[in-house]
């Protein structure tokens, strides 16, 4: 390997960890916030209110399993801050919504926003993927984004979608009938709904890591062979 290769080598390197890292410590800030609002919601016993602690649960293991699997397939130098300050924003959505767990119509609505946030970072994505895309170095890697670009596209035509609408309906029927989705608790339904989309999203996020284990290991080393 020439010495340019190495130091590209060292450089990908390097933007892998402070991406893993930046992962990690913003899902972190986002389950202290769950953690802290969920203590109340447990020592008050309001048991209507604990399955939303259980979707946030969810939605911290998807976006930081949908953080690794990014990471592994499309980071490399030099570091990209755009798609790292939409990381950040997207935690700060979190935290706010972890902070009503007690309050539907607002954990639907910043649930909506925080939806929509997470829309446009799959859609901001796709500028890195076109760009590993023209610099693929042979069959593998073309394969890989091949699968990772129709990926983003479910995510952006039918997926995160598919979660804004929930959110947003939701929050439209709390306060259209207060009398029962509010009162009679009758948003537990709805919590549950989004319960289930989160948990079906969550296993097809594992199904399709699995899916490019494979992938990724031929195409780091049809990249490491060019360099």
């Amino acid at each position: 390997m020439s010495a340019a290769g190495e130091e590209r080598r060292e450089l990908d390197s390097i933007v892998i960890g402070v991406e893993l890292t930046l992962a990690s410590i913003i899902q972190g800030v986002a389950l202290f916030f769950l953690i802290d609002n969920a203590r109340g919601v447990f020592a008050l016993a309001q048991r209507a209110f604990w399955i939303y602690a259980a979707a946030g649960l969810l939605i911290i293991l998807i976006f930081w399993s949908r953080s690794i699997v990014h990471t592994l397939t499309l980071i490399r130098w030099p570091l990209e801050f755009g798609h790292n300050f939409f990381h950040i924003a997207c935690t700060l959505g979190q935290a706010l919504l972890f902070t009503r767990l007690n309050n539907p119509h607002a954990w639907f609505a910043i649930g909506a926003l925080y939806a929509a946030l997470v829309w446009l970072l799959f859609i901001y994505d796709l500028r890195l993927i076109h760009t590993r895309e023209c610099a693929a170095a042979g069959e593998a890697s073309s394969r890989l984004y091949a699968v990772v670009r129709r990926d983003q596209r479910l995510n952006i035509t039918l997926l995160v979608p598919g979660l804004f609408v929930l959110n947003l309906a939701s929050a439209s029927l709390i306060q259209r009938y207060p009398g029962f989705f509010a009162a009679r608790n009758g948003h537990v339904w709805l919590s549950a709904a989004q319960f289930v989309a989160l948990a079906v999203y969550l296993l097809y996020v594992l199904r399709f890591f699995k899916t490019l284990v494979p992938l990724i290991a031929a195409a780091r080393q049809e990249w490491h062979r060019q360099k």
